[in-house]
């Protein structure tokens, strides 16, 4: 092990990316590259098609957007990077690089997590007190529940990250992923009797800033289902579900990805399954979700027909894996 030094500004990461994939980086390149165009592409596609047309002018589509622009966010602090390691091997990241990707990745998670409990809120004045919904959820109450879920994130990662940072690293630290995940990269520090302590803590706040949001969903859901089976007919009931029933699934992809991600942490697996477990998170979910609010959506299908030929024919084709109906 190389000796520590405490000048943050000669040190260096080196990630290592996946072991035993050494040998396919332009293939890796390739799929990671198709996997950033898709949710780019079909991302923007949904936030042009809401902006564009006036009758998606609702609170659920406004959040939309918001997780659309979150998920190009989220991706984009760890792709780009991974792209350039697996096409020109640059696998070195600097230190205050490498804590700001850190920082960004996790506070993202956060806004996820929280984005989708004022998803769910909006859920629940929707069908719960639907006479009240139009003068409850207002454009300025829909910005500020947007705003405080992406505000409220901001904070929450930096005592954690601000403590990692003050571990004892090599000049040349090497991490055993494909960006600067947080218990990776404490993992990787000198031995250090607090190391311990930070993955305990980053666990902690990790569980924490995911079963709180999921705790929150459960709740208003439960008084969903509860309004739901008071209305009489059957047809209420399918109208009534059918409304979340995207939202639920987004929910469900990206709390079992992420729990993957975390029990990959625990088990004493290779190191590769480690990695890929993180990237599938940080992957599966933005690129499934523009998919999930779009499949069944008669909505924004309906706002694309009004969109240019040019428009409905990229959609059709970035939309078209498991969209079997026009």
């Amino acid at each position: 092990m190389e000796s520590c030094s405490s000048n943050a500004s000669t040190k260096v990461f080196f990630l290592v990316g996946f072991p035993a994939l050494q040998d396919f980086q332009t293939l890796l390149f390739v799929v990671f590259l198709l996997f950033y165009l898709l949710i780019l592409a079909r991302n923007a596609i949904i936030i042009t098609v809401v902006v564009a047309d006036h009758t998606l002018r609702k609170p659920m589509y406004f959040f939309l957007i918001n997780l659309s622009v979150l998920d190009v966010l989220f991706t984009t602090t760890t792709i780009p990077k991974m792209l350039l390691m697996f096409l020109a091997n640059a696998k070195t990241i600097s230190f205050q690089g490498c804590f700001l990707q850190m920082y960004s990745f996790h506070s993202l998670m956060v806004t996820e997590a929280l984005l989708l409990v004022v998803m769910a809120y909006d859920r629940y004045e929707a069908i719960c007190n639907p006479l009240y919904y139009p003068a409850k959820m207002t454009r300025r109450m829909n910005i500020q529940l947007a705003a405080s879920a992406w505000i409220t994130a901001l904070p929450i990662p930096v005592p954690v990250i601000m403590q990692t940072s003050q571990l004892a690293y090599g000049h040349t630290t090497t991490v055993h992923h494909c960006f600067c995940d947080h218990l990776a990269v404490v993992q990787a520090a000198c031995l250090d009797f607090s190391a311990d302590f930070q993955t305990f803590l980053g666990f902690s706040i990790a569980m924490t800033v995911s079963v709180v949001p999921l705790l929150l969903v459960t709740i208003s859901y439960i008084h969903i289902n509860l309004s739901v089976l008071k209305i009489n007919s059957k047809a209420g009931h399918m109208k009534a579900f059918s409304t979340c029933t995207s939202h639920l699934l987004v929910v469900g992809t990206y709390y079992s990805s992420i729990t993957v991600a975390y029990v990959s942490y625990r088990a004493d697996i290779p190191a590769d399954v480690h990695v890929t477990s993180n990237v599938v998170f940080s992957i599966l979910t933005p690129l499934l979700n523009p998919i999930i609010y779009t499949l069944r959506n008669k909505e924004v299908k309906s706002a694309v027909k009004k969109c240019p030929k040019s428009i409905q024919g990229t959609w059709r084709s970035l939309m078209s894996f498991g969209d079997s109906q026009d």
